[in-house]
């Protein structure tokens, strides 16, 4: 594990870094108001371990299982699916079905996606009459293709890894006229991206809701930075600066924790790793942003080590991937990490287990 602490904590990256001006928002109202009218928005359950926590040396562990999440599996559904809500709800009468399931008739949504934010998309467009185009790499098991197939998008298979697939949709949504509506953001393209993020801010609020008090320590996995920046920017607003916030990326795939330490963004590439919806190498401006200003460290994992938490987690009943374990894999791997990260055994952690197995339908 590497292990670097934030220079830019407070701060944010310095003027003149190549960084995208932008904000994510910490406010989750809007996502909250709209989701409460869909019958399957139901908060998520927040799992206390305290077997997990004494044998990780630490005083609790919770852990917010995303893995039910809107019938979706990930906290994914909370996002692209949002977006599409509040563009269907600004064109119909939200208390008009009927209307709604047709508000987006004849707009298409593209997207790359590395997992489930192609899923969140294709569902989104197919409740409201749109219609997705969803790019994937070489990478992506065909069986989530033919899960969102089944979701109702067309997909197409283009580049060799993640950001390949996304320049593709991008140059294809631009020819067609048809919107991208992705997860990462970058100079020029902020709005949408903001709206995903602000949609995951759900998942934060109800995991504040659900603690008595704050957590010592909240370990998040990155991709392109979304996720984590939405928890970090809610997380901040209500608890200040009490917990530590820990970036989890996988070693081979850490774009986040480079571009902090180079103070601009900066492409990561590597081989890839068994965390696929973190196999990114290049993080979201807006989320790059959020994160240097306000996540404490940034730390890398193997995918041995993230494979053997996934295992520990189906043995407590829990089933996820390693992407979803991986908060919960830097913890129960941190070693001789854990006096830099301040774990003792009366931290408190908050982790997140981001979706479930992979052959869930």
């Amino acid at each position: 594990m590497e292990l670097l602490r934030n220079p830019w904590r407070g701060r944010g990256l310095p003027e003149g870094s190549g960084l995208a001006a932008g904000a994510v928002s910490a406010d989750p109202a809007e996502p909250l108001a709209l989701l409460a009218r869909c019958p399957a928005a139901a908060a998520t359950p927040l799992r206390d371990l305290p077997a997990l926590a004494e044998a990780f040396g630490v005083g609790a562990l919770r852990i917010k299982d995303e893995s039910g999440r809107m019938g979706l599996g990930s906290f994914k559904a909370l996002g692209a699916a949002y977006v599409l809500a509040r563009e269907a709800a600004a064109l119909a009468d939200p208390a008009d079905r009927e209307a709604m399931a047709r508000a987006l008739a004849g707009r298409t949504y593209c997207c790359a996606s590395a997992g489930n934010h192609g899923l969140s998309v294709a569902t989104g467009a197919r409740l409201f009459g749109g219609r997705s185009v969803i790019f994937l790499s070489e990478t992506v098991p065909e069986a989530f293709a033919g899960r969102l197939r089944r979701a109702g998008a067309e997909v197409r298979r283009d580049g060799a890894d993640y950001e390949a697939s996304m320049a593709a949709a991008a140059v294809e949504s631009e020819a067609k006229g048809w919107t991208l509506l992705s997860d990462s953001s970058w100079p020029g393209y902020l709005e949408l991206p903001a709206r995903v993020m602000e949609g995951y801010l759900v998942a934060a609020q109800e995991a504040a809701d659900a603690l008595s008090g704050p957590p010592s320590h909240v370990f998040l996995q990155a991709g392109v930075g979304g996720f984590a920046a939405a928890m970090a920017a809610l997380f901040r607003a209500r608890w200040g600066d009490g917990p530590t916030l820990v970036v989890v990326e996988p070693a081979s795939a850490r774009c986040l924790l480079e571009s902090v330490r180079a103070g601009r963004p900066v492409r990561a590439p590597g081989p890839a790793s068994i965390m696929g919806r973190l196999d990114c190498k290049e993080a979201s401006h807006l989320a790059l942003g959020e994160l240097a200003h306000s996540a404490d460290v940034f730390v890398t994992l193997d995918d041995e080590a993230c494979a053997a938490t996934v295992a520990l987690l189906a043995a407590e009943g829990l089933r996820t991937t390693p992407s979803g374990a991986a908060g919960v894999a830097a913890l129960q791997h941190a070693g001789a990490r854990r006096a830099a990260l301040g774990l003792d055994a009366a931290s408190r952690v908050l982790a997140f287990m981001t979706e479930g197995p992979e052959d869930a339908s």
